[in-house]
């Protein structure tokens, strides 16, 4: 019953999730720029890509969960046996 709430409340809001996808994202994308950018020429820049990588992957990594919740949230309810009834069609 437990795990049914988590799943629910961590999926209830799929365009937040995604947006801290996609934000994950893009602070990746920048954060292997700056690493890149630091092998090649200047290796601070390296120090600043790392320190980044940190909350992109949290973004990346809670945004993602939130939208396999939200999709597995519509699995549980469609397959629930206490509410059959409810997607019948008449």
């Amino acid at each position: 019953m437990r795990f049914k709430y988590c799943i629910y409340r961590l999926g209830n809001t799929p365009k937040l999730s995604l947006k801290r996808f996609l934000i994950g994202l893009c602070l990746f994308v920048f954060s292997a720029g700056f690493i890149m950018y630091g092998y090649f020429e200047e290796p601070l820049y390296q120090l600043a890509g790392l320190i980044l990588l940190a909350p992109a992957l949290f973004f990346a990594i809670y945004g993602y969960i939130g939208l396999f919740a939200n999709r597995f949230s519509q699995v549980i309810s469609i397959n629930d046996p206490v509410d059959t009834n409810k997607h019948k069609q008449p």
